[in-house]
């Protein structure tokens, strides 16, 4: 156990302190400043990714179609249950509680806003459109699947 213990602080000084050592040349060791900036031309433009508004139009439609297939899970959903089918990824007592289970697909829907908004305020645009393409995707064939269900008959 002891041994285990020194070998975790070990890490830890390891990687807490490594960035510092880095940092720690001499004025004379340090490499020269550039001569020249480089000329501005259209490498630039070609490096940088393309800029856009977060709530541009295409985004709008992406978190309206999330929107909408949250709704069609929801209302999915509610017809598999009073079919008498058991739901898979909440208890029966979440989706029988209507507001509740309403809250939650609203929540589900500003988690996928949320996360294209994380993606995009970090540069990562084709993550931010494809989260609400793939969160699309799969409400929406979660909600065919539950309309595809058999009703149960007691």
């Amino acid at each position: 156990m002891r041994k285990l213990r020194t070998a975790f602080l070990l890490v830890l000084a390891t990687i807490s302190g490594g960035a510092k050592v880095h940092a720690q040349a001499t004025p004379s060791e340090a490499p020269p400043p550039p001569l020249a900036a480089p000329p501005a031309s259209q490498n630039q433009a070609t490096e940088r990714p393309q800029r856009h508004r977060f709530w541009d139009k295409e985004n709008d439609w992406l978190f309206a179609g999330v929107g909408a297939s949250r709704t069609l899970d929801y209302f999915s959903t509610l017809n598999m249950r009073r079919r008498g089918d058991q739901e898979i990824l909440l208890t029966n007592a979440i989706v029988d509680n209507h507001a509740e289970f309403a809250a939650i697909e609203a929540a589900g829907t500003g988690a996928s806003i949320g996360v294209s908004y994380l993606f995009h305020r970090y540069g990562h645009h084709k993550l931010e459109r494809w989260t609400s393409i793939v969160h699309f995707g799969l409400a929406t064939t979660g909600a065919v699947r539950n309309y595809s269900l058999k009703t149960v008959h007691r």
